[in-house]
């Protein structure tokens, strides 16, 4: 499976947080940087594009889970 330098990054922290959940803002400053200026909607495109790769059911994820208002979780 190839992956994307930033989906590889959010990858590594979902294992590093495997079970913990990790806010929109978290996971944008690690894959990005703390002084990045992207909006957090970019870390649910490519959540998406992750599961899609990732997933037997991108549409029902059994791995990266949404915890609505607080971010997400791997469950891996």
């Amino acid at each position: 499976m190839e992956l994307t330098p930033i989906e590889f990054k959010l990858l590594a922290l979902f294992i590093r947080g495997r079970g913990r959940v990790l806010s929109r803002e978290r996971l944008l400053a690690g894959a990005w940087g703390a002084d990045t200026f992207a909006s957090d909607r970019i870390v649910d495109n490519r959540i998406a594009n992750l599961r899609r790769k990732i997933e037997q059911d991108p549409g029902n994820p059994r791995y990266l889970r949404n915890l609505r208002g607080l971010g997400y979780r791997f469950d891996g």
